[in-house]
């Protein structure tokens, strides 16, 4: 048995079908759902691979997995394999994340994908950066929601410039989506900068929502 068909085994396995009807309609999801908690999809996908040496094998797997999906948990267990060592932060996951956000297109998505951009961030910041900056300009509105929410959980090593470059072509934007990227990435980066937050906010002209969620806590 390939390693993609013992991960879709194992969700199998762990399927709840009480759950599975009412992820579906809170996540206004084409595919169905098995009912598979997400941190029970984690622990899956990350056993199935433990101890493989060879990024490209791993990367190959996500890409076969996403692309054989029929439930929701094997997209999401796709991404997953893509935090796993030494899969985590190797650049040549970048062309699998653009195509699993072209793709996928919702919030779940983006927002699962957008902790391995801020792993590449961290282990390749110049490459990291130039794709934060190309994204945030993108004509696909998820690659910025992308680009907006990379940093987030950065803590104390944000890069306030890249995120206010991130933020800038943006801000205009009515997409509840983008707005709401916004306030969160300003809320999360106000754990470490909350003066900086402040001063931002006051500086520029937000949405009530991007406003009221950064300074949620300020």
């Amino acid at each position: 048995m390939s390693r993609v068909d013992e991960i879709r085994a194992r969700l199998r396995a762990a399927a709840d079908p009480s759950r599975a009807a009412g992820q579906q309609a809170y996540m206004k999801s084409d595919l169905p759902f098995l009912g598979v908690r997400v941190p029970d999809t984690r622990r899956i996908a990350r056993a199935v691979v433990a101890g493989e040496p060879d990024a490209a094998v791993i990367i190959e797997d996500a890409q076969q997995l996403w692309d054989v999906a029929s439930h929701r948990e094997e997209r999401y267990a796709a991404m997953m394999l893509l935090a796993v060592p030494p899969a985590r932060a190797d650049l040549r996951i970048v062309p699998l994340i653009e195509r699993m956000v072209r793709a996928g297109r919702w919030w779940d998505i983006t927002d699962e994908l957008s902790g391995r951009i801020r792993e590449l961030l961290d282990a390749h910041p110049r490459d990291g950066e130039a794709l934060v900056r190309g994204w945030c300009v993108s004509e696909e509105m998820w690659l910025r929601r992308l680009a907006i929410l990379s940093q987030l959980g950065r803590r104390g090593q944000t890069d306030l410039h890249l995120l206010a470059d991130a933020l800038r072509p943006n801000l205009r934007d009515g997409e509840f989506f983008i707005r709401k990227a916004i306030g969160w990435a300003l809320r999360d980066a106000a754990r470490s900068y909350p003066e900086w937050v402040e001063a931002y906010v006051a500086a520029h002209a937000l949405s009530p929502l991007s406003r009221r969620e950064a300074l949620k806590h300020l």
